[in-house]
This record gives structure tokens, sequence and C-alpha cells, in this order.
């Protein structure tokens, strides 16, 4: 294995830059790169650890293949537990206009959300739910990040996703006649008193400070979910799920009304 291709690996997985400008991205994991190839992914490289992968295991198809040997391979790796299997993928242009929404659809929106851990989280959520997209607004973090896929074990594959400014994703809901519910820490509409039965999405902000003004005033309505210790808030990712659910619940556990 020659170490340029190793340190193009490593830069992809820890450089942000170098993802934008490559257009690619790292997918660790057999399940990953699966999905990766079902949600439409091309995956440019390959490489595979026939030490931990086995010998007669079938392959992701991919445009090349490197079988490296366990040392190299640990430098690949990004995960404990790894099952031998890597591959660099093309990124796909994630706009709104190319989501294909049902008639009634759910959608989650995020604002300026920083750790790729709660937006792999929330997209997991998302899969989890049956979610229709999920919208990520004046992203802080890389929807790309190695640790979105790991976060979120693939199911940045499963759920589409457009990524955009908040103005952008408030037009192309508006436009749609999709209303706007503002995760907010004071309001006067508890979360499970809300009607998610029509076309709604759900907005949650930013880790620290939660939603900007800009959502705030725009929301067709602001929601709250009840804190009754001497925290006022829940991480990002748990309050989207909690809300994300109830809207399931209201439309009786089905995809789509």
């Amino acid at each position: 294995m020659q170490n340029t291709r190793v340190k193009s690996v490593l830069a992809l997985m820890e450089k942000v830059r170098e993802r934008r400008r490559s257009g690619l991205f790292v997918v660790e994991g057999a399940r990953e790169a699966g999905l990766a190839v079902q949600g439409g992914y091309a995956l440019q490289t390959l490489f595979v650890c026939r030490d931990i992968w086995g010998s007669s295991n079938p392959l992701p198809k991919a445009a090349q293949c490197f079988e490296v040997s366990p040392a190299v391979f640990e430098k690949l790796a990004y995960r404990a537990g790894s099952d031998g299997l890597l591959a660099v993928a093309a990124q796909k242009e994630l706009r709104p206009e190319r989501l294909q929404l049902p008639q009634n659809p759910l959608i989650i929106v995020l604002e300026a959300v920083e750790k790729p851990g709660n937006l792999g989280a929330i997209l997991r959520t998302a899969d989890a739910a049956g979610v229709d997209a999920v919208m990520v607004c004046d992203p802080q973090c890389d929807v790309f990040n190695p640790n979105v896929v790991r976060s979120s074990v693939g199911c940045l594959f499963t759920v589409q996703v457009a990524c955009c400014t908040s103005s952008e994703a408030l037009d192309f809901l508006r436009k749609r006649g999709i209303k706007t519910l503002a995760a907010a820490l004071r309001s006067a509409t508890w979360y499970h008193e809300a009607d998610m039965r029509s076309p709604c999405a759900i907005v949650a902000g930013a880790e620290a400070d939660g939603l900007t003004d800009f959502w705030l005033r725009a929301a067709d309505a602001r929601i709250k979910i009840p804190m009754r210790g001497a925290i006022d808030s829940l991480n990002v990712s748990v309050a989207a799920a909690i809300i994300t659910f109830e809207a399931m619940r209201q439309r009786g556990f089905k995809k789509h009304l």
C-alpha cells in the first residue's frame, strides 16, 4: 500500500477542507458502505483487511479495491472493533430542491448544530421514525464528517438530507405549505398539544443557545418540552427524538397519513 493513499484517506477523515476540495468522504464498515451504495453514493475506493474481514465474504461494489495489512488498516480505521472494510465515496449534492416529499411530509430542520455526534443521532432518529427529510441549516459541522457517518450508523444514507441556509429552508417550507414548529424554551404550547398530523417541520437549534431569533420569529408555532429538574433544556438529539416520536404517535405510527 502506497503511503500517499494512506495519507489521502487520513486527510479526508481529519480535514473538512480536503473533503470539500475533493468531493470525497470516508465510510467505514460493511453496513455503512452497503447503505451508502443503496442510497446512491458511488464508492470510489475500497480498502479491505482480509485478516479481519475474512477471505470469502463478499465485498461492496467499488471502482477499485486494495487489500491492506492489519498494520495499515489500523492506521486507516477511526473506530474500535472495525470489521475490516473502509471505503472512500463521492459526495452527493444535498440541496433542498432535490428532496422528494410525499403529500403529507414530516421534516426535521436543524439550525447550526455543531456536534457530529448529535447530527448523527438525529439522522438515526429520523430513519427510525420514517421522517421524510432532514434539513441542515447553516451547518457548523460537515455532514460528511466520519463521525456523522459513524454516529448515524449509516442513516446519513437512508434519510433524505438537504444543506442550506435558514432563509432557504424557510422559503422552501413556506412554498410547500409545510407548517414550522420551533422547539423553544419559552412557549405557551406543550409539544404534545401541537397538531403534527398535517405537513410539518420540527425545528431545533444549536446545542448551546437553541434557535436564533430568525426561527423563533418566523415559525408558525413554538413548542416546548416539560422540564421538571434543575436544568432547562435537553440535548438537541434527545429533544428532536421526543418531538419526532410524538409526531409519529399522532400519525398513528404510520409513515404517511
